[in-house]
Formats: structure tokens, sequence, C-alpha cells
């Protein structure tokens, strides 16, 4: 659950995802670009936001739940909880993937899926949020995902910027 709740990790699936779109989206280089920035900058930031205004001890921080909480290489986290900036991101790329290219290459819908829940997951895991903490920022990311994704497939009708990419 370490690996997986780690960036870096999921480095080749971002690679093949982003070489899908903008296989898919010719021309379309650099609103695509612009808009994952956009998409992964309000999943991120609406989550921390949310962190310093509730204010809300993590599970690894709760002095109550010392000794029951399970922590992997003594990781405990920042200091606030709710609610998961993983969680979010994972699900704001996953939903965000999924409405760009679902249709297209529907094998990619369980594979993002799969990545999203086992990061989401590994929080918990990790001793460092809450199952309510994970499940709304799964909620959150999956709406930033798709507001990101209609916002896009609006926005690439009337996109004057046409750069290709040679195969």
């Amino acid at each position: 659950m370490w690996w997986a709740s780690e960036k870096l990790t999921w480095i080749p699936l971002y690679a093949l995802v982003l070489w899908l779109l903008l296989k898919q989206n010719p021309g379309k280089v650099w609103l695509l670009l612009l808009m994952i920035v956009l998409l992964v900058l309000i999943s991120d930031q609406a989550a921390n936001l949310s962190k310093y205004v509730l204010a809300r001890p993590r599970p690894s921080h709760e002095p109550a739940l010392r000794g029951m909480v399970h922590l992997v290489r003594n990781y405990a986290g920042g200091n606030f909880s709710f609610y998961s900036a993983h969680a979010s991101s994972s699900f704001a790329v996953a939903v965000f993937a999924i409405c760009l290219s679902g249709k297209r290459y529907k094998w990619l819908i369980p594979v993002m899926l799969v990545y999203a829940i086992l990061v989401s997951y590994s929080r918990i895991y990790l001793g460092v949020h809450y199952p309510g903490d994970v499940v709304t920022g799964a909620v959150m990311g999956s709406l930033i995902g798709f507001g990101v994704s209609r916002f896009f497939l609006h926005f690439s009708n009337h996109w004057p910027i046409k750069i290709t990419i040679q195969n």
C-alpha cells in the first residue's frame, strides 16, 4: 500500500493515459495539457483548503486512537485529514480520462477505476485517513474530473490553435 500511495508509482499509467488522450485529440495538445494542469490544481487545492478550514486531525494524529492506528514505516502524514487529496486527485484523473476516452478505449474504464480505488484505499490502510475522508475525496474528485472534462469538450470545439503530433 505504501507504493500504491506514491505518485511516482503511477507515472507509466499517467504517460499511457496522456498518450491516448493526445492521440485522440490531435491539434488540441495545449488545451488538453492546460485542462490536466487545471484538473490537478483544482482537485489538490480544494482538498487542502478543506483540510485547513476544517482542521480535523488525521487518525494517525488523534490522541484517542494512539496504538490502534496501523502505521506503515511510521508515516503519519500531515496534521489534517478531511478530505483526502490523494483520493480526490486519483478520481479526478480517472473520471477525466474515462469521460474523454471511455467510449473509444473501453478497457481504460476498469483500469482507471482500479487505480483510483487502490490509491484511495491505500490512504486508509496507511492510517492517514478515515474512510469518510476517502469517500468524500472520491466524490469531489469525480465531480472535478467530470466538470473539467465537460469544460475541455466545450472549448475543444472552439479551440483555434491547431498543433498536431506526428506519428
